[in-house]
């Protein structure tokens, strides 16, 4: 499997996206809000990407609840998980049991139209970060973990991966990557005794299946943004945490990506930082050039890795309301909104 990671402009293949989707060096794709129609189009787009692909190949998509939801007519619509310890009155075992079904309901959602994975949980801490705020579980690092254990429980049950972000944490910054480049200049052990821990607890738990790390500089650590740091990735995040999982680059389009250079430098960078899989993403040029010129290459054991992702459910989304899990697990929700 290639490590690069697309996304097409439509909600149907153009001639080009379909040669893209063949070069040895795509290995996945992203959805986007653009892309969906309803249910039954994004399952058909979803089956078209593996026919033109022609290999096997990582399809996903952001659907965390809350406001980062792409596909909302016709799915549940799921809440902020910021919103859960709210919605249980503050009582955790509940906020747990919710956690759980959101994922469940999420996971089976996505996976019936054709997705192996969503992007989630978000494991930073709901701080100071606009871009984060509700969408990280609680402001207590415990918190974060207990309640994320639960939804990647949620989501392993039903046949998901998980994958945690934005690596070491993103909620105790204020800037948003997407359009800044991010500097957190408290010291390394604030961060590793705050921000760090959800991370380093659900690793430990053997509970994360892949990891992404945030567009943000930390200066006490490495003066590279995580996503492009070798210090971070290898020393840090395989060595001393013993994490084993898949690595995602965040979306390399960002402004917090940009600190680096151009696409290829970009995509270049987070490769050699150690980074399996690399997001490219509303960017077409800038993905065509990568594909014809970066200098990075397809790692078997990362190609291991991601395989590992790909979804071995096997539901239809016509089916999927008669299923007792997926109708427990609306009920739940429901329940407490």
């Amino acid at each position: 499997m290639g490590p690069v990671m697309l996304d097409v402009h439509g909600t149907s293949l153009s001639q080009e996206d379909k040669e893209i989707l063949q070069h040895p060096l795509v290995g996945g794709l992203i959805f986007f809000t653009r892309n969906y129609q309803s249910p039954e189009q994004i399952a058909d787009l979803s089956q078209q990407i593996r026919i033109a692909a022609k290999k096997p190949i990582l399809i996903a998509v952001d659907h965390e609840g809350g406001r980062v939801q792409r596909f909302r007519d016709g799915f549940s619509l799921l809440p902020a998980m910021g919103k859960l310890w709210k919605m249980s009155e503050q009582n955790l075992t509940l906020a747990k049991e919710l956690a759980k079904q959101s994922a469940i309901l999420m996971a089976l959602e996505v996976q019936a139209v054709g997705i192996d994975i969503s992007f989630a949980p978000v494991l930073d801490i709901n701080n100071i970060s606009d871009v984060i705020g509700d969408r990280g579980f609680h402001q207590q690092p415990d918190h974060v973990t207990e309640l994320a254990e639960a939804f990647i429980d949620g989501l392993h049950q039903v046949g998901m991966k998980a994958t945690g972000k934005h690596f070491p944490g993103h909620g105790s910054v204020k800037a948003d990557s997407h359009i800044d480049l991010p500097i957190d200049t408290r010291s390394k052990a604030d961060i590793f005794q705050q921000d760090l821990v959800p991370f380093q607890q659900l690793i430990s738990r053997g509970k994360v299946d892949a990891l992404m790390p945030a567009h943000v500089i930390f200066p006490d650590v490495d003066s590279q943004a995580v996503g492009f740091s070798h210090y971070w990735l290898q020393n840090i995040l395989r060595d001393q945490l013993g994490f084993n999982g898949v690595i995602f680059s965040d979306d390399l389009s960002m402004q917090g990506a940009a600190s680096v250079g151009g696409y290829i430098e970009r995509a270049e960078a987070a490769q050699a930082a150690g980074c399996d899989m690399l997001l490219l993403c509303n960017n077409r040029d800038g993905c065509v050039d990568v594909l014809d010129n970066a200098n990075i290459s397809i790692s078997s054991v990362g190609a291991q890795r991601l395989n590992m992702l790909l979804t071995k459910a096997d539901s239809k989304w016509s089916s999927l309301k008669n299923n007792s899990t997926w109708q427990h697990a609306s009920q739940s929700l429901n329940k407490y909104r």
